[in-house]
């Protein structure tokens, strides 16, 4: 078995709980000085260093480079497809998912998450970030999970602050999924308007929860010899119980350890493998 341990990158000592920015800051944030704080100390993560390799030349060095080397961070929404057979050839496509991140009530910070329409034909029924494939116009990945979001769940991209972006997270549909940090300016602006085609539900969550040992459960698997384990959160809002697992609760772990500076309260089993050509070795793998 393989153990994560894995350090957060230093950050500035800047805390989401300071209280004296300035008003033309904490302005952009409906008045809260924590969340232009926690903007300012979000905007200084930079995830592991990462190019697409376009290069053949790059690509073949690369691939020697990385003979042997693992992918550091792993959990599976389920036995992830195998490894294709023309490994040479894979290159994933590209995805985004925004984790949009506000103020509670309570002032703890809380995320919103959707339940999928049980009509689609993929992942139908489970909890997901709002999120979609690139297109072509897309500028960036945060155009492309602000896109999505409005499509999903009717959220307005100037709503949303975009601060920083994770590392990729490779799913078992072979998209590359980039999570984008988003910071929403005003709840009281956003009433959501879900697309009954793609979403039955629009619910959030507090963030930490992902970090906490509670209401969690895991599940043992195996892939490629190597065991793993996936992760399932049981959350409970008004008379909805909602299970938030594997890809969707392996991007909010790491998201909230991110944003809280702090590792889990509980194991993430990893396995190590060697990651197929063209997957650039930062890329995730849920």
């Amino acid at each position: 078995m393989f153990l994560l341990h894995r350090r957060l990158p230093l950050l500035a000592r800047t805390t989401f709980l300071c209280n004296s920015m300035e008003p033309a800051v904490t302005s952009s944030f409906g008045g809260s000085s924590r969340l232009a704080a926690l903007a300012q100390q979000l905007r200084m993560y930079k995830p592991p260093p990462s190019s697409p390799f376009d290069d053949a030349e790059e690509m073949q060095q690369a691939d020697q480079e990385s003979a042997g080397k693992v992918v550091s961070q792993v959990g599976f929404q389920e036995s992830m497809t195998p490894v294709p057979k023309d490994p040479e050839r894979f290159r994933p496509k590209r995805a985004a998912v925004l984790i949009c991140l506000f103020e509670g009530d309570d002032g703890e910070l809380r995320v919103i998450l959707t339940k999928r329409s049980s009509r689609l034909s993929t992942h139908s029924g489970e909890v997901s970030l709002p999120g979609g494939k690139a297109e072509e116009d897309d500028k960036d990945d945060g155009m492309t999970a602000t896109r999505e979001a409005e499509e999903e769940i009717g959220l307005d991209p100037s709503l949303v602050d975009v601060v920083t972006s994770l590392e990729p997270f490779l799913s078992k549909h072979l998209l590359r999924v980039i999570p984008v940090i988003g910071i929403l300016r005003d709840k009281k602006t956003f009433n959501p308007k879900p697309n009954p085609a793609e979403v039955e539900a629009v619910f959030d969550a507090p963030l930490e929860m992902f970090l906490k040992d509670e209401n969690r459960r895991s599940e043992e698997r195996e892939w490629l010899g190597e065991k793993y384990l996936i992760h399932y959160f049981d959350y409970r809002t008004g008379d909805k119980d909602y299970t938030i697992w594997g890809l969707t609760a392996g991007i909010l772990i790491r998201a909230a350890s991110v944003t809280y500076q702090r590792p889990p309260a509980f194991t993430e089993q990893c396995p190590k493998f060697k990651y197929p050509k063209m997957v650039e070795k930062h890329t995730c793998m849920p």
